[in-house]
């Protein structure tokens, strides 16, 4: 069976670290590069992050920094629930600097351009591929689909609105919904319902190799940090749903409706305005994520975790 070809463009983040985990072991994708974003910490250390993993798994691809601020608002980071480093309750050995010599957008634009049937997915801010889409209009002919993760079809988490990623930069994700691309929506309302809790990480514990230790020492600090600033029991993993949903097509189920991003720098600025229940008889131009197996989620994760590939 052909590996699906994918890009991720991402912020590491607690739940990106595990994303990539998780693409870099399955057997059914060939992760072609990524590209680092600003979001859930400044691009200093989100590139930091993602450098770290990769080196830390032996992941070998280029990894890109890309923008260090969204295309028209002010940066947002999360350091609340990521921590100072973006990554806090890991650490790794010292590695020497080595980024892709191209920034994120290019690295995007190059890679695409070399290959076929691509899809894209974004677990951050989706500036770096605006910007992409924006410097060679004629990618869109080698994405074979994006993937995001972002938005929700009810409440946001920053707002009662907006979920984070969107609202970093919303003027992002309004043209990569306007590119013409087949378009995936991983929101809130499915990654709220893939939660780690203590059982979680007590489970990760006792595999006992460098994954899931990896794991675990990472979800412990990520489960505490939302206990103190959502007084919630259980915290959602949301970036990894992105990866999981490519690894088995049956995991998501999904919904063809009109999207728009509210981009009127109002009270609701960041929002995806799911049209659900086609109210407005638009172009149906995203395929949003309405329902997950939970089950094979988690199962999905500890066999990453169990596997022997990237130890």
């Amino acid at each position: 069976m052909e590996k699906k070809k994918i890009i991720i463009d991402c912020d590491p983040g607690h739940d990106d670290a595990i994303a990539l985990l998780l693409a870099a072991c399955s057997s059914k994708i060939k992760l072609l590069g990524i590209s680092v974003s600003s979001g859930n910490q400044t691009i200093e250390k989100t590139s930091r992050n993602t450098l770290n993993i990769c080196r830390y798994f032996d992941i070998k691809v280029p990894i890109a920094v890309g923008c260090s601020r969204p295309l028209v608002s002010e940066p947002m980071i999360c350091e609340e629930v990521h921590g100072k480093s973006g990554l806090d309750g890991f650490d790794f050995p010292k590695y020497e600097d080595k980024f892709d010599s191209r920034n994120g957008a290019s690295l995007i634009v190059d890679l695409l351009l070399k290959n076929e049937g691509v899809t894209v997915v974004t677990t951050g801010p989706m500036t770096n591929l605006a910007l992409a889409l924006r410097l060679k209009p004629e990618i869109v002919h080698h994405i074979k689909e994006i993937i995001f993760m972002g938005g929700s079809v009810d409440n946001g988490n920053v707002s009662p609105a907006a979920e984070f990623n969107i609202l970093v930069d919303a003027e992002a994700a309004h043209i990569a919904l306007h590119s013409g691309v087949p378009i995936k929506m991983i929101g809130l309302n499915v990654t709220r319902k893939v939660l780690v809790t203590d059982e979680i990480i007590n489970r990760a514990f006792t595999i006992g190799n460098k994954k899931s230790i990896f794991f675990a020492k990472l979800m412990r600090v990520f489960l505490d940090n939302q206990k103190k600033a959502f007084h919630i029991v259980g915290a959602p993993l949301h970036d990894p749903v992105t990866i999981a949903s490519l690894i088995d097509d049956s995991l998501v189920s999904y919904q063809s409706m009109n999207v728009e991003i509210d981009i009127s720098h109002g009270n609701s600025h960041g929002r995806t305005n799911c049209d659900v229940f086609d109210y407005l008889h638009a172009p149906k131009n995203c395929l949003v994520g309405m329902n997950i197996d939970v089950k094979k989620f988690w199962n999905q994760i500890f066999n990453c975790l169990r596997s022997k590939s990237h130890e």
